[in-house]
């Protein structure tokens, strides 16, 4: 393997990186072969998982947000992800922007009307009427539970863990460096290795399925737009075209490609937002600011504790909303959290514990609650609180990436407007894909340098075939098959993510009695360790 990265000129990991690629591509060839027994695994295995580890899930992530709170707020608040001397490179608005770039925008575009509307139509709460002003209030509390500071504690847990452990142990950055305290050197031999192979895979299925909702949004915005059909192949035909737009920002670098397109799509985002916010029912809207608070606070902690539990007694069916919506929830974000946690750790650096915990927890949250307010409350509004629903809860039930669409021939200039949204949705479809290249890179060579372009190109490309092949998978029932594809991959990358807690326990503990010594660090140019034995690390 190594000699074939050196004639590929690669500058990797040949074990992490051969093996990645070649599962990945087992997988491809595996779907193109057999779609149909494929398909019928990935639907039995999601169908077990929801029904019998469905609760570990909704546990887990809610245990995650209760530790991130205990650290910041202990004595170990005060440690830095780096050398005690080192001090943030970036300044707060700056280091706010890159996080919600990086994050979820993809996703609050998909979701900012369908899910308030949806739960407002079909509320998950036993005794509750569709369209009532009850329904609203919940969805509105369900929607600010998914997408806010339970979603950033999936992503600042495994960040917190790589900033402390790649730092201040001077780790490779992977994500096996975060079980250094209990593999020691056995990260990087054959069982480090194996967890950062399904930190790879977990990550490209992740991204493939935002994709996947990110082309159907685009496709259902054409059809709107120009009567482009909302049929498999246009999804195809807009992966490819926006995975080439990706893949020459790679090519660009991170400064000259990533940032660019980041600062581009958080500006015509927010202006969408203002747009809303100052067309639509204004007053309205910055009452429901304040109000949507109190109910988020109201509700946050019976939330996250609800299993809906005695479905089977109340609803016709029994349980399984929580599968179609928390569960795919937590197994779709928990994929994005290697990729997630090497970004924050990057641009961390130099950052307290505490103040790490707090921004990332509470500014994108800040800005979710915003968004949900400005676009769910007046999605609400136009549809009818408190009647029988209207055009967007019917463009909601015929397909949940019309939603924005529908939602803005409210507004004036609304074709124009719909044109701009789905601009804004391709910008972040590219920013999501090249920044996710550049971090699988990362994750396979050990280091924050960015590789050869022909590795990064690779990755780039690697995502888009991988959507575009769950796409295909999918057929006309996409989001169905997105989301059972990525409640089966999510479950080990969960299980991962789990016991980073019980590492940074451990690490913290060590902390408080020595100092961390220094382990070497992945050789540059192979991503390989430097071996030292026990006896010349205590020297």
């Amino acid at each position: 393997m190594e000699e074939l990265a050196r004639r590929l000129g690669l500058r990797t990991s040949p074990h992490i990186f051969f093996w990645s690629s070649g599962l990945m591509v087992l997988f491809l060839v595996l779907l193109l072969v057999f779609p149909d027994p494929i398909g019928a695994a990935f639907g039995a295995g999601r169908e077990w998982i929801v029904t019998n580890l469905g609760w570990f899930f909704i546990l887990g992530v809610t245990s995650w947000l209760i530790f991130l709170i205990w650290i910041a707020v202990s004595r170990h608040g005060t440690l830095r992800l780096g050398k005690d001397t080192d001090r943030p490179a970036y300044s707060n608005l700056s280091w706010f922007a890159m996080l919600f770039a990086g994050g979820i925008g993809t996703v609050l575009m998909f979701w900012g009307v369908a899910e308030p509307i949806s739960h407002f139509t079909t509320p998950p709460f036993a005794g509750v009427q569709p369209f009532s002003a009850q329904a609203a209030q919940d969805a509105m509390a369900i929607s600010l539970y998914h997408l806010s500071l339970h979603t950033w504690a999936i992503f600042t847990l495994p960040g917190l863990a790589f900033g402390y452990f790649i730092y201040r142990y001077d780790l490779p950055m992977r994500v096996s460096s975060v079980f250094y305290p209990f593999l020691k050197e056995r990260i990087h031999g054959p069982i480090g290795r194996t967890i950062d192979v399904f930190a790879v895979l977990g990550t490209l299925f992740g991204l493939a399925v935002s994709l996947g909702l990110g082309t159907s949004q685009i496709n259902a915005g054409l059809t709107d737009l120009i009567g482009v059909p909302d049929v498999v192949w246009p999804k195809v035909v807009i992966i490819t075209i926006l995975t080439i737009v990706a893949t020459a920002s790679i090519v660009a670098g991170l400064d000259k490609g990533v940032k660019r397109l980041s600062n581009l799509n958080i500006l015509m985002a927010v202006g969408l937002m203002v747009f809303v916010l100052v067309t639509g029912n204004t007053v309205f809207l910055l009452r429901q600011m304040i109000e949507s608070i109190g109910i988020y606070a109201q509700e946050i902690i019976p939330l996250s504790f609800w299993n809906d539990a005695m479905s089977r007694f109340t609803k016709e069916g029994g349980w399984g909303w929580q599968g179609g919506w928390t569960v795919f929830y937590w197994a779709w974000t928990v994929t994005w959290s290697p990729f997630m946690g090497v970004f924050l750790a990057r641009i961390s650096r130099g950052r307290t514990i505490r103040q790490f915990v707090a921004g990332v927890l509470v500014a994108p949250s800040a800005f979710t609650l915003v968004w949900f307010v400005i676009f769910g409350w007046s999605a609400m509004e136009l549809d009818g609180i408190g009647g029988t629903g209207g055009p967007i809860s019917a463009a909601v039930a015929e397909s949940v990436p019309l939603a924005m669409f529908e939602f803005f021939t409210n507004f004036p200039a609304g074709t124009f407007v719909s044109g701009v949204a789905v601009v804004v949705v391709a910008l972040f479809f590219a920013t999501s894909s090249d920044s996710a290249s550049l971090v699988v890179d990362m994750l396979c060579s050990g280091t924050g340098d960015a590789g050869p372009v022909r590795q990064r190109v690779f990755w780039g490309v690697s995502e888009g075939v991988l959507a575009a092949s769950l796409i295909v998978l999918g057929g006309t029932a996409g989001l169905t098959a997105l989301q059972q594809v990525i409640t089966v991959i999510g479950l080990p990358i969960f299980i991962l993510v789990f016991a980073m807690m019980f590492a940074l326990v451990v690490g913290l503990r060590n902390e408080a009695t020595a100092s961390p010594a220094p382990v070497p660090r992945a050789e540059r140019e192979t991503g390989e360790p430097a071996v030292e034995n026990d006896e010349a690390r205590s020297g």
